[in-house]
């Protein structure tokens, strides 16, 4: 595979916001904003202090202790009035400074070395009486500064006793098939009742500190955040906690397993393995490669490896023999489509038409548990302008969301879809989705609305750990392939979630079981083999939380990770079955 590049230096992108009402008048209505009392007064502010220098104007600025845990987050909420424009602006220094409001409008400067303006707009909803905004570095980054923040716009018109403070962040007491139940800390002064969001819409209104969310479907994730009320308004909304229903569909596979490529359609100079006898350390087998008739066709053939490529080929009927004994034992055979020189792009309705005809043809001929997506090239990329991951535009990402999802209805629950993107199309998203952020390559980061749109039906995101430069993580920090570290961080990524670039929008970690990395089995088989230690290093550290070296986990420790994937079967035998008896054990011996 060609390995992309990052460019290092991304540029500063202001979020595209629409305001449609003009305020009644301008005013800067937050309390202490240029923190010229000499204290917080007013602020709520997680790491940070007031300091004399370096200041913007006047003699104070706030400064935002930021560590390897804390983004040292400093917030104040206003009274604002209903469906009315407003302007927030702050002058910042620093790496990573954040300003926006909660469940709003945000925007984000990677590097300021002196004080640079942000400034974001939003518009009140036709409810709305009180607005967060906030301020906030990134983890592992230094102290940043913030000086003269303005929110300009008329005031709202708070009673003397005010709206109730923010309530404490939910937690889940328990799930079902249909439902979340939630309950969370009271909060302070007069409270009418609690309001429970998922995104910007009411699910529940209560007046106690619990409550069930149902009528909710099987195996699907959801995040909520809780505001309280009272006649005078509503408080800021909490963090925002996920949860998923139960329900999901036993796929039979161990709670940690062994994933790897099949040459089957060819050689690849280290020889053919027949289906019978990959070792049944293997729990999903994936064949290589369906490939398109052409890019555009979206008609997907399977065809085996030739004689004259392959003299060991067995015959169809023993392949499909070989399959179907397999599956007797429990493992999972899938169609892999793609890899490095199957590109697909599904430009039109007719070309995803074709795909999910083709592919269904091909599953049933050969009896198959499901499809691996391993689009790779250009096959994906993002038009100009298609700058939001849960509501793509672009022909080519909407036609394979949607084929996918066909597919998966057409099979139901028990159909295993799992995708093995590279690091360029997911991580690197983080800082830069489809060009956007300075690395000009409109393919950046666009993998993130697929596995998005189909997070409740993936089985296993396995993303391709090698062939890939360096890569930034959540710690600020760029990671080279090849050692524990890079192993860590990217999957880190994948469980915690990340900001998407400069969108203003944060991308949904997984959950832990839909989760493995991919990694070369030998050294001839891809750029950024890692020895089996520090592959098991890196397993301490997601599984357990332990031996991470000097990462913090910003996801927690993933008891339930997936385990590994690598390409491929044939290198591994070729290689003595290195990978497959350094990495079995050691994931079966995993809590």
């Amino acid at each position: 595979m060609r390995p992309p590049r990052l460019l290092a230096a991304l540029l500063l992108v202001l979020t595209g916001l629409v305001a449609v009402a003009s305020p009644a008048q301008a005013a800067n209505i937050l309390t202490n904003p240029g923190f010229e009392s000499g204290s917080l007064s007013g602020w709520s502010c997680s790491g940070g202090s007031v300091v004399a220098s370096p200041v913007r104007t006047g003699s104070h600025a706030l400064q935002g202790g930021v560590t390897g845990s804390d983004f040292a987050q400093c917030s104040q909420t206003v009274a604002v009035q209903p469906s009315t424009a407003y302007t927030l602006s702050a002058w910042v220094r620093g790496s990573y400074v954040y300003l926006g409001v909660t469940g709003g409008a945000s925007t984000w400067t990677p590097s300021a070395g002196s004080y640079t303006q942000l400034s974001v707009s939003f518009t009140t909803t036709a409810s709305q009486t009180s607005a967060q905004i906030y301020l906030h570095g990134w983890y592992g980054q230094p102290a940043y500064q913030a000086d003269d923040v303005i929110l300009d716009g008329p005031g709202g018109n708070p009673p003397t006793q005010g709206a109730p403070s923010v309530p404490g962040n939910p937690s889940v007491t328990g799930t079902t098939n249909s439902s979340i139940g939630l309950t969370w800390p009271a909060s302070t002064g007069t409270v009418t009742g609690y309001r429970v969001y998922e995104g910007a819409s009411v699910v529940k209104t209560v007046t106690g500190t619990s409550t069930t969310i149902d009528g909710l479907s099987a195996c699907t994730s959801h995040s909520y955040s809780v505001a309280a009320y009272n006649a005078q308004g509503e408080s800021a909304k909490t963090s925002a906690t996920s949860a998923t229903t139960a329900g999901c569909a036993s796929t039979g596979l161990p709670k940690h397993a062994l994933i790897g490529y099949l040459h089957a359609s060819f050689a690849n100079g280290s020889g053919y393995v027949r289906m019978a006898d990959v070792p049944a350390a293997w729990n999903i087998v994936n064949l290589s490669f369906g490939e398109p008739t052409s890019v555009t066709s979206g008609d997907i053939r399977f065809n085996r490896c030739p004689v004259a490529e392959c003299p060991n080929v067995e015959s169809d009927a023993d392949f499909l023999a070989a399959i179907k004994a397999k599956q007797a034992a429990g493992k999972k055979v899938l169609l892999s489509i793609g890899g490095q020189n199957g590109q697909v792009q599904l430009t039109t309705a007719a070309a995803r038409d074709a795909f999910v005809s083709s592919v269904g043809t091909i599953i049933d001929r050969w009896g198959l548990d499901g499809l691996d997506v391993d689009f790779e090239g250009h096959s994906l990329y993002l038009n100009a302008g298609d700058t939001d991951f849960r509501n793509p535009t672009t022909p080519v990402v909407v036609n394979l969301i949607s084929a996918l999802k066909t597919l998966k209805a057409r099979y139901g629950a028990k159909f295993v879809l799992t995708m093995a993107p590279e690091t360029f199309f997911v991580q690197v998203g983080y800082q830069s989705y489809g060009g956007n952020g300075g690395s000009g390559d409109n393919r950046t980061g666009s993998y993130l609305p697929v596995i998005h749109a189909l997070r409740d039906a993936l089985t296993v995101l396995h993303v391709q750990d090698y062939n890939s430069g360096p890569v930034m993580g959540l710690d600020n920090q760029y990671h080279t392939m090849g050692g524990a570290d890079f192993h860590i961080a990217m999957t880190d990524m994948v469980k915690a979630g990340f900001p998407v670039a400069s969108t203003g929008q944060t991308f949904p970690g997984l959950r832990e079981d839909q989760i493995a990395f991919g990694l070369p089995a030998a050294v001839s088989a891809g750029n950024g083999h890692t020895a089996p230690a520090a592959v098991h290093q890196a397993l301490d550290c997601l599984v357990k939380g332990q031996n991470c070296g000097g990462y913090s986990l910003r996801g927690g420790a993933s008891p339930s990770l997936r385990g590994l994937m690598t390409w491929s079967i044939n290198w591994d035998r070729f290689y003595n079955w290195e990978f497959q008896n350094s990495h079995a054990p050691y994931l079966a011996a995993l809590p």
